[in-house]
């Protein structure tokens, strides 16, 4: 059988990217960051799952926004990494895991969730700074990974409780799966942060750790936040928090905190991670 044993959530800035592929990770500025994830990826080297469910938001570089659906799950052999202006990132190819992918959709279709199926799909950032902020830049990634890409970007949005209960259905089908896997899921995004309008470069420390401290012990409270509460609190693209949800609701009730690390400024964005054990 197949289990789900740890969770990620991390902010997928795209100049944390930019950093480590032009090699300014020592520069004064983003010095402070790369220090801090230094205890996730020791810990990362250490614990390497067969699969990772890596739960992102596609920035209209794939999609569009006239074409963009809820949710959507990405069942090909290998992913490669989208040109989104500027070519695309230098990263090794994303290899899929199919078997698994097709096994977690026709589960999640079983439970009524509305899928739509990617046979092709190139990742953006919301996808390739995740890997790299855990694995650094290795020739091959170390893990299969299945892409989940969640609307957050074209209203209406899927709900905060939607995506807490999209992560119980996937962690039910991944324990349906008859082979002996090793499973990760890793929700990403955020944290508070708006890139234009009035508030441009609002962050919100203390709501940023209201959310961060309900994923660990309440995060039944974190389904609550309505769209508005994420937008008046966190910022516009803020509300990609509530990808974070669905890596939480395929963990066990009780989860062992194991590393925490908050850092604001990046890019105008508070950056968050947080690994998460089932227990």
């Amino acid at each position: 059988m197949a289990r789900i044993v740890s969770g990620m959530g991390t902010s997928h800035v795209p100049g944390v990217g930019a950093a480590i592929d032009n090699g300014k990770t020592n520069e004064p500025y983003w010095k402070p960051l790369f220090a801090g994830f230094g205890p996730l990826r020791a810990w990362h080297r250490k614990h390497v799952p067969d699969v990772n469910i890596i739960v992102f938001n596609d920035h209209a570089t794939y999609f569009s926004l006239d074409k963009y659906s809820t949710f959507t799950l990405g069942v090909a052999e290998t992913f490669k990494a989208a040109d989104e202006g500027w070519g695309p990132r230098k990263v090794p190819d994303v290899q899929g895991h199919p078997d698994l992918a097709w096994h977690i959709l026709e589960q999640l279709i079983f439970e009524e969730f509305d899928m739509a199926v990617a046979g092709s799909l190139d990742v953006d950032h919301g996808l390739t700074v995740p890997l790299s902020i855990a694995y650094d830049q290795p020739n091959q990634w170390p893990t299969a990974v299945i892409p989940l890409c969640v609307n957050v970007i074209q209203y209406p949005q899927p709900t905060a409780l939607r995506c807490y209960k999209l992560g119980q259905a996937i962690k039910r089908a991944v324990e349906k799966f008859d082979q002996d896997l090793t499973v990760g899921i890793w929700g990403t995004g955020g944290l508070s942060h708006q890139l234009g309008g009035e508030r441009a470069g609002v962050v919100n420390p203390e709501f940023d750790k209201v959310f961060l401290d309900n994923i660990v012990s309440d995060p039944l409270a974190n389904t609550r936040f309505t769209h508005t509460d994420f937008i008046r609190e966190a910022g516009c693209e803020g509300i990609e928090m509530i990808m974070w949800n669905v890596m939480r609701g395929a963990l066990n009730e009780k989860v062992n905190e194991v590393y925490r690390f908050y850092h604001i400024p990046v890019s105008a964005t508070a950056y968050g991670a947080m690994i998460l054990e089932n227990t």
